[in-house]
């Protein structure tokens, strides 16, 4: 190979790594990274009891005073129109969701928020793991999730919800709330992880 074909070869690739790079930036650009392994808990703030606190690969909790059923790492920020992406672990028994778009009623609950649920042995499966609750039903069977690290992903824009667990849209609605509100990660029962959180405002 001659010195100008040496040339236009690393030029080539030089320009090739360019593009990939800006490609990865434009394609991050906007997301928040609220949790990031261990990393995140200043982001939050803590209502109810539950001990959520850092481990080395992500925020976590597995134990809440017995007076309170619910407890939530709340966002500082309220958000209203999103795309958020979670990455979860869970104990089968686990009772967790993911709350949007609380309004300033408190305690918050399910029907003060959307939840996306998390929560494979619910009682009453109509809005078990998957669901968006009172508003669209689970999968039938019911995904599950525990044992093992999932992805969550969640859009909400105007009055419309959706929900993607593991790659697979679960519940929609187009009855959402059309509010800016804090974002939780609810704890009320077993063992909960949070290795990943990113939202990106629409």
């Amino acid at each position: 190979m001659n010195n100008g074909n040496r040339f236009l070869l690393a030029s080539a690739l030089v320009a090739g790594a360019l593009l990939a790079g800006c490609a990865q930036t434009s394609a991050l650009q906007g997301w928040q990274t609220l949790i990031d392994g261990g990393q995140g808990m200043d982001n939050f703030v803590s209502l109810g009891g539950a001990n959520w606190h850092a481990e080395a690969d992500a925020i976590a909790a597995d134990r809440r005073p017995d007076a309170l059923p619910t407890h939530y790492l709340t966002t500082r920020q309220a958000y209203k129109d999103f795309e958020l992406r979670a990455e979860f672990w869970v104990s089968p028994d686990a009772n967790s969701g993911i709350y949007l778009r609380c309004t300033e009623a408190r305690p918050m609950t399910d029907r003060t928020c959307h939840e996306a649920n998390i929560f494979d042995q619910r009682p009453d499966p109509s809005y078990a793991t998957g669901a968006i609750v009172w508003l669209a039903k689970a999968p039938v069977p019911v995904p599950k999730t525990g044992g093992q690290w999932n992805t969550m992903e969640i859009t909400a824009r105007g009055s419309r919800l959706t929900v993607v667990l593991n790659g697979v849209k679960t519940a929609e609605t187009g009855e959402a709330r059309d509010i800016a509100g804090v974002i939780g990660l609810q704890y009320a029962g077993g063992v909960v992880r949070f290795r990943k959180l990113q939202i990106r405002p629409l």
